[in-house]
């Protein structure tokens, strides 16, 4: 048995299908483009306010006219080896700032109308189960992540592209509106939790919004000059931002949260701190003032066209019932963080097994001080969903299992419920690293078919081509905290890990604090 695990000369480093930017992309390139067409924004938890407003308003008699508004993308794209539907206690919606050029959105960002609609950023938010606590991590734009097969326009499929940088998924296929659904199979990938519902809004939606509820209030170390907004000017400019606290809305609030070479260190990194800080005011802003019924309607229509949302959200009656899940979670308990990263060159490396623990807690509905936020999921199954793998028929394939995590005895649990099922497990040991979050099964040339029915029994599982012979199986964290592994598998975290928690912002911090965010 010659399989073994993350072989990156089995990988193509070309991208299928357009999938945007890789890995070896020189710095400067990227930074033309980043200047030429803008930011990401990371804002889309004020969609879900608007609709929280609405349902607590009793709105109900906007609903036709805002069914209207609401667009959904083609969940024909969503991966057919997903994490299952009890993958985690409470609910996870992925957030997709979109910098897309169509629908007039140009005339706010800056570049093409005809360009590749992007992504510079996204955040997963964790709805904890009793409803009352909630999370937003933020996965950094250059973070290098394995896109899994995604669907092109065509209705072809690209292959897996390892070492590829995270945004990129988003604009697999080269449309100018992206593929969310790309971005979501990617996220489940990585995190082994299920998206139950995937949100995108764009640079014109995002500007209404900051004017319907009256401006945000931000702070700002020091004064900001157009030439930090866009690098390539040679000159500062104009003032936009003096230093301290102040309001801001619409185009303004759009800068704000653009920039990036004018303050700090100039990194990604930094700017999304400064983005979370910014939803977090925003949060306490529509919290403290509220909103009366005359502003109502246009909030709702502001946030219904800044939308693309899954069939699951699709009307305005679905979106108002999910809304009315988070009345109940304050500010306090509304937290925001970053996924554990380094530096890896110019790009950003996943720091493990810290985030494989952050994603553990989530599943465990673990809070950032370790109190036990679980209860009742209330968000149903998906039709066909199972919590443990049904039963396949193995007879006559050889298999060899490796145990991709750090939870001991993993591979010896793995193969005793192989050998039951018929297959002939040929060698079970340790894979060459312990951080995979997703159970691979790597098969050699002629045997796809057969690696299909050994991913039957780790359902999520990705199937994955290499050049060596036979069929591999690499156990990832999904396949440990899963039933079919047995109570013992993966014992509960404590909390959220302290390097995570250490530089976590709650929705009631004030403004000011922490002004050096980038």
């Amino acid at each position: 048995m010659t399989v073994t695990s993350n072989r990156r000369t089995d990988q193509p480093r070309h991208r299928s299908g357009g999938a945007g930017h890789g890995r070896r992309a020189a710095p400067r390139d990227r930074r033309r483009r980043r200047g030429r067409r803008g930011r990401g924004i990371r804002t889309a938890l004020l969609v879900t306010l608007a609709f929280l407003v609405l349902a607590a308003g009793g709105a109900g008699w906007l609903y036709l006219k805002l069914d209207g508004d609401i667009s959904t993308f083609d969940s024909g794209g969503l991966s057919d080896h997903r994490p299952d539907a009890g993958s985690s206690k409470g609910e996870n919606v992925l957030v997709i700032g979109s910098d897309t050029r169509t629908g007039g959105n140009n005339a706010l960002g800056g570049g093409d109308k005809d360009d590749v609609g992007r992504s510079d950023t996204a955040f997963l938010l964790h709805v904890y189960a009793d409803h009352r606590h909630a999370i937003a991590v933020s996965i950094p734009r250059d973070t290098l992540v394995t896109i899994p097969p995604c669907k092109l326009p065509d209705g072809t499929w690209t292959k897996a592209q390892p070492d590829t940088m995270f945004n990129a998924a988003y604009s697999v296929g080269q449309t100018p509106k992206g593929n969310p659904a790309c971005t979501q199979n990617t996220v489940e990938q990585l995190t082994g939790l299920r998206v139950d519902h995937t949100v995108v809004v764009d640079f014109k939606g995002f500007a209404e919004l900051t004017d319907v509820v009256g401006g945000v209030r931000v702070c700002l170390p020091q004064d900001v000059y157009e030439n930090d907004l866009d690098p390539h000017l040679t000159a500062p400019g104009k003032l936009l931002f003096h230093k301290g606290e102040q309001t801001v809305s619409g185009q303004r609030a759009l800068d704000y949260v653009r920039i990036r070479h004018g303050i700090g260190d100039g990194s990604d990194i930094g700017r999304i701190k400064r983005q979370q800080a910014f939803v977090a005011s925003l949060l306490k802003e529509v919290k403290s003032k509220g909103l009366t019924p005359t502003r109502l309607l246009p909030l709702a229509d502001a946030a219904t066209k800044s939308l693309t949302v899954d069939p699951g959200l699709g009307s305005a009656g679905k979106l108002i019932s999910f809304a009315m899940t988070l009345k109940d979670i304050d500010l306090h308990n509304t937290k925001f963080v970053t996924l554990p990263w380094r530096y890896d060159g110019s790009r950003v490396a996943i720091v493990q097994p810290d985030a494989d623990a952050l994603w553990a807690a989530l599943r465990s509905d673990r809070t950032i001080d370790g109190k036990n936020a679980g209860g009742k999921k209330t968000g149903k199954a998906a039709p066909g969903a199972a919590a443990s793998p049904a039963p396949v028929s193995g007879e006559g394939i050889d298999v060899a299992v490796y145990n991709g995590t750090a939870v001991p005895g993993l591979a010896a649990r793995a193969a005793a419920a192989l050998t039951g099922d018929g297959f002939t497990v040929t060698d079970t040991a340790t894979a060459a690293g312990q951080d995979h979050t997703t159970t691979l099964v790597e098969y050699g040339p002629g045997l796809e078919d057969r690696a299909r029915t050994v991913a039957r029994a780790f359902p999520g599982a990705e199937l994955r081509a290499v050049t060596g012979s036979g069929i591999g199986v690499v156990l990832g964290q999904t396949y440990a905290d899963s039933p079919a592994a047995g109570p013992s598998a993966s014992p509960a975290p404590a909390a959220v890990p302290s390097e995570v928690a250490d530089g976590a912002r709650s929705a009631d911090d004030n403004p000011c604090s922490n002004l050096t965010y980038g």
